[in-house]
Order: structure tokens, then C-alpha cells, then sequence
């Protein structure tokens, strides 16, 4: 029992982690914009609104359990990208420091470690919203609806 709690809470708050800074890359869209533009972030047009669906979208899918290892490798390839290319404490950038930027470097590889094993997790016990298959069952519906 206590492994099934442990992983549907851990993926919960996995989901929520990026739930909640889609949403505030919406509300904050312009200070975002100047954030990514700072780090030389090339199509920032096209790779904000991008980010914010993948991280609502599929941080909503990891909450409720649906398509968990699909989500889970999304978020890893996202945070690796992220993690290059907006906390390259590396380099210097006015108003942030290289302790801040290497903070949040470290943090989102542990992160990324969560989110590997997370991505293993689908054939084990634990609480959805919806069945493991309910995603594929989704998608056979609509291919017969319209095929």
C-alpha cells in the first residue's frame, strides 16, 4: 500500500511541478518572453506557446495517470533543453547569479532522475483517473470514427 501512495503522490506532484509554470509562463507571457530572449533562445515565438501546452497538457496527464511514460520522456527531453539553455550558469546574465542558475540546474536534474524513473512505472500499482490504456482506447475510438 505504501508504494502505491508513494508513486501516484510522487507523480502527482511531478504533474503539478509543471502544471503550475505553464500557467505562470501565461499569466507572465511577456516577462517570459524577455527571460527567454535574454538566453539567446532562438523561435521564442513558437517555443513559449509550445512549452506551456506540453507542460499543462502533459502535467495534467501525469496527475490524473494517463500516458505516464509517454509524458514522463516529453519532460525529460523539455528539462534537458531548459536546463541548457535557460540555466547556463555558465555564462553571465545581468540581474541573476551563477549560484542561483547552477541551483536550478542541479535541481531540475533531479528532476530529470524522478521523472527516468517515473517513465518505468506504468505496469506497477497505482491510482489514475483513468486505466493505463485509456489514452490508446481514446485514440482507436477517434481513428475509427473518422477512418
Amino acid at each position: 500500500m505504501i508504494e502505491k501512495i508513494s508513486l501516484t503522490l510522487g507523480r502527482f506532484l511531478l504533474g503539478l511541478y509543471f502544471v503550475l509554470p505553464g500557467i505562470s509562463k501565461i499569466t507572465g507571457y511577456g516577462s517570459t518572453v524577455s527571460y527567454m530572449e535574454l538566453h539567446d533562445i532562438p523561435l521564442v515565438s513558437v517555443l513559449l506557446p509550445v512549452t506551456i501546452i506540453l507542460q499543462i497538457g502533459c502535467g495534467l496527464a501525469l496527475i490524473t495517470g494517463l500516458r505516464i511514460k509517454e509524458c514522463a520522456l516529453i519532460f525529460v527531453g523539455l528539462t534537458l533543453l531548459i536546463n541548457f539553455g535557460m540555466h547556463d550558469f555558465w555564462n553571465e546574465y545581468p540581474n541573476t547569479t551563477t549560484a542561483h542558475e547552477l541551483q536550478n540546474f542541479v535541481k531540475n536534474l533531479a528532476i530529470l532522475a524522478g521523472l527516468l524513473v517515473l517513465s518505468t512505472t506504468n505496469h506497477l500499482g497505482q491510482w489514475r483517473l483513468f486505466d493505463a490504456h485509456a489514452g490508446d482506447q481514446l485514440i482507436e475510438k477517434i481513428v475509427r470514427r473518422t477512418g
